[in-house]
């Protein structure tokens, strides 16, 4: 599901609720002009429910969208007020498509570079090999050398298979998500404007660390924030009162929910708006350092290969040497 879409789903749907039309035939108007996907099928099947008299919270239970976004939804028709919910739902989203489209392509990009080098240095071991097998066909060259021809594209290689696999297995994701620079920047940031969006619709300080410890369950973060819950429980209420350990929270995030006072949700905004930046601003910077340390790995790469062809052309010759010293 696309972040981008979801976004404008939510700000359309917000505005059309605030010009009095009823929400059965807001979403099936919407779904009109939706593309086919899986954002227009659960919408479908949601209007379809509510069209039959299934109540919104049950409607909601049995479609396939973000629980945080069903539990808001939730929440915005208890307090009468879905349109602004909406709209506070459509900014989050936006801003988390903002963040994520940046890190797919701090993620693609490498990828890509690795795959195209790949490519390349597997060109140039199998044109040193029929070379080799040209040149050499009576003697047989060292071992040595036909390892290193193809080392190059054995690294690279690997190196393929582990970025794919950080790219497609959840565990691998959540486990590099709060360990990578950017990408443990962007997570606080989303987290931090969950927390605040949860607050200022009604939900209590403890509810919200429960959504928010729900949402990142098996995550460093998840623990945190199950901490954090059981002092608001014991009776520490207050962020100032959440001393110790707080990884993977850094301090800076730490003391600006704390810097909120008595507006909790104040101090998780500003930690969402500093995160945004700084993790926008890792981003800009790995993409523009991209290219140079791509461009001289691959010269090493294939400057690797050609000293094995340099070497084995001085074989061939102190051979050849050798067997007409011989005659």
């Amino acid at each position: 599901m696309s972040y981008d879409e979801f976004a404008f789903f939510n700000q359309q749907l917000a505005a059309m609720l605030r010009d009095g039309m009823p929400l059965e035939g807001a979403l099936k108007e919407l779904c009109a002009g939706m593309r086919t996907g899986t954002l227009r099928s659960e919408i479908e099947q949601l209007e379809a429910d509510l069209a039959r008299g299934t109540p919104l919270k049950e409607a909601l239970a049995r479609r396939e969208l973000p629980s945080f976004y069903i539990r808001m939804l939730e929440i915005g028709a208890r307090s009468n007020d879905l349109p602004g919910v909406l709209t506070l739902l459509a900014d989050y989203y936006q801003r988390a498509n903002a963040l994520w489209v940046r890190l797919k392509g701090l993620m693609v990009y490498p990828l890509i570079v690795v795959i195209v080098s790949l490519g390349l240095t597997l060109t140039v071991a199998l044109a040193l090999k029929r070379f080799m097998g040209q040149f050499f066909d009576q003697f047989a060259p060292p071992q040595a050398l036909l390892l290193s021809v193809w080392i190059p594209p054995i690294v690279l290689a690997g190196v393929a298979l582990l970025g794919l696999a950080a790219a497609f297995i959840p565990s691998w994701r959540a486990w590099l998500r709060w360990r990578l620079p950017a990408f443990r920047e962007a997570s606080l940031a989303q987290l931090a404007s969950a927390m605040t969006l949860m607050l200022k619709n009604g939900m209590t300080l403890p509810e919200a660390l429960a959504m928010a410890e729900s949402l990142e369950s098996g995550t460093p973060a998840g623990k945190a924030l199950a901490r954090w819950r059981h002092l608001v429980e014991a009776g520490q209420g207050k962020p100032a009162q959440w001393t110790g350990d707080s990884w993977p929270f850094p301090p800076l995030f730490v003391w600006l929910v704390q810097k909120g006072g008595e507006d909790v949700a104040a101090g998780f905004r500003k930690a969402a708006d500093i995160y945004q930046a700084r993790a926008a601003y890792r981003i800009e910077l790995a993409l523009y350092g991209a290219l140079p340390v791509s461009i001289l790995l691959l010269g090493q790469m294939v400057l690797w290969q050609a000293l094995p062809l340099m070497r084995s052309m001085t074989w061939m010759m102190d051979m050849l040497g050798g067997s007409m010293s011989g005659d």
